[in-house]
């Protein structure tokens, strides 16, 4: 069944994580890159899997409108299903579909108190609950130290975990820890931390924080081609 070979293809258990929610309730992950790499497409690959597995996922973009959204899903959902049947594909991304829910703000405006009441219409009404929410755009500094606290504390409240997007820059130096300077600021408040490296034709996927396998020792690669997670032997 197509819908079971897609859940089974999820590459990310290579990372040394027994589940593919990686994130429990209550937890909180970036995937950093400098721009265009890959982090987006990243988020939505993982967001596709909790999707085939009847999971909810709220995703909140603050650069992109909806409709540039909506077609990273589905342009990375027909890369990964692109050897079946068309017929069967577009039957399995309309069931699918129902699991995942855009919502946008400009970033300038973007506020925790602003998602946690549109998050409560959402839940309160019973219109959609999710599992995983991905904040794609957000900036990050010291000063967003309040705002993490606040979106931790409000992925325990609902069960749900939290992926974010971090931006990296070429000229920025890195902190003891080898994060990003402006990030490492904030660091200690993520679970886990992955960072896209492009190395010649490849982006690698390594471990930077978190329980999976060995950090830097990651066997995973994202093809810039597709922007699909691959396996490296491949």
């Amino acid at each position: 069944m197509l819908k079971n070979e897609l859940i089974l293809r999820n590459p990310l258990r290579q990372l040394g994580f027994e589940t593919e929610d990686i994130l429990p309730a209550g937890a909180i992950g970036a995937v950093l890159s400098h721009a265009g790499v890959g982090k987006t497409a990243l988020l939505v690959q993982l967001a596709l899997n909790g999707m085939l597995r009847s999971q909810n996922v709220l995703h909140i973009s603050l650069n992109d409108p909806v409709n540039k959204v909506n077609l990273w899903y589905s342009e990375l959902f027909h890369h990964l299903a692109g050897r079946y049947e068309g017929a069967q594909i577009s039957s399995l991304w309309e069931s699918v579909l129902p699991h995942r829910f855009i919502m946008t703000f400009r970033v300038e405006s973007f506020t925790v108190p602003k998602l946690e009441e549109r998050l409560s219409d959402l839940t309160e009404q019973g219109i959609f609950s999710p599992v995983m929410m991905i904040i794609d755009g957000l900036h990050f500094d010291e000063s967003r130290r309040s705002d993490l606290n606040a979106l931790k504390a409000l992925a325990a409240k609902n069960g749900m975990h939290i992926w974010f997007t971090v931006r990296t820059h070429r000229h920025e130096s890195a902190g003891l820890d080898g994060l990003p300077v402006s990030f490492s600021a904030v660091a200690g408040l993520f679970d886990l931390v992955l960072e896209l490296q492009p190395e010649r034709a490849d982006v690698h996927i390594k471990l930077l924080r978190g329980s999976g396998s060995t950090p830097g020792g990651s066997p995973l690669l994202l093809d810039p081609s597709t922007m699909l997670i691959k396996d490296k032997e491949l």
